[in-house]
């Protein structure tokens, strides 16, 4: 079978909605990789991507990728896509192409499972074979986070990872130090890549990865009689007001961290509000172009010497 690669050049505020619209119709999978600028990542475009199947199907799946687009491009103008045919052998590693290390703050570097390490680097690597799960480490919602993690992971912490995608925050958090990560995903695809990427990481035994979401944290909670010291969450800004609203915070230690992004800077302030509905306070903002992450605290109830709390 022979493959169209449909691919777009768009500002960030516009990948999540044509992603949502290429994952309806495209059998190959989507991503999404950033252009540097002038060498910096930081407002960068990106390029997202999607593969159609070549079939009967294509003419229908074509009309109505026009239909979407013109429709988004009545609230923001978007650039006509542009397509090329790739043969069966080299449509799943085309988009591998312009990959390279990405270094993350002081001490990360994004490393693509595909390539070699240069030799003589100082920064630990997380090995990355995306797959079709989220988390390659280009994208700016993932980097805010993990340049959070790094200043915010302390040894031995108890750590979750909320919508782990490619378990590229999992991975980060163990090899920072994480005493033990949860990885949580929804998608089964999410689950298998992130299991064979903690695996290629050497961090399979600190970390592991179940399907599910809030309901298996609680239980994790329940179970370990404790609740998070950390919990990431590189998520939809509507899927985290949800969670909130449903007892997020609750699988937070007194005095527990969350660190949220997927937010963009104009969902920011109702998502603050949710949060301080779920008793928690916001210790930091952190921004990449139109995108922020959000670091917040909960905070302990008052000590009434009714027995303990977690």
């Amino acid at each position: 079978m022979k493959w169209l690669e449909v691919s777009l050049e768009l500002p960030g505020e516009l990948v999540e909605p044509v992603v949502d619209l290429l994952t309806r119709l495209a059998g190959g999978g989507v991503s999404v990789l950033e252009q540097p600028k002038d060498g910096q990542t930081a407002g960068s475009l990106l390029t997202v991507t999607a593969y159609l199947p070549i079939d009967s199907q294509l003419q229908a799946a074509r009309q109505r990728l026009d239909e979407g687009l013109w429709h988004l491009s009545q609230i923001s103008p978007i650039p006509p896509p542009a397509y090329r045919t790739l043969a069966e052998e080299n449509w799943a590693d085309s988009w591998k192409e312009h990959y390279r290390p990405i270094p993350i703050g002081r001490r990360l570097l994004i490393q693509p499972a595909w390539l070699d390490l240069a030799p003589g680097s100082d920064r630990l690597p997380i090995r990355i074979e995306p797959g079709m799960a989220f988390g390659t480490g280009v994208h700016p919602t993932t980097r805010l986070v993990l340049a959070a993690l790094e200043d915010r992971i302390l040894p031995g912490m108890r750590v979750a990872d909320m919508g782990c995608g490619s378990g590229i925050l999992s991975i980060a958090a163990a090899v920072l130090g994480a005493g033990s990560v949860l990885a949580l995903d929804i998608d089964p695809i999410a689950v298998d890549v992130a299991t064979k990427n903690l695996a290629a990481n050497g961090v399979g035994e600190k970390a592991r990865v179940d399907l599910g979401s809030l309901t298996e944290l609680q239980r994790a909670v329940a179970r370990d009689g404790r609740g998070f010291d950390l919990i990431l969450a590189n998520i939809l800004a509507d899927v985290l007001r949800d969670l909130l609203s449903q007892g997020l915070a609750g699988a937070l230690t007194p005095d527990g961290v969350i660190v949220m992004s997927g937010i963009l800077e104009d969902q920011t302030r109702e998502l603050l509000n949710a949060c301080q509905g779920g008793g928690l306070t916001l210790v930091e903002t952190l921004a990449e172009a139109d995108w922020r992450a959000l670091v917040l605290k909960r905070e302990p109830p008052p000590d009434t010497g009714g027995g303990e709390y977690r």
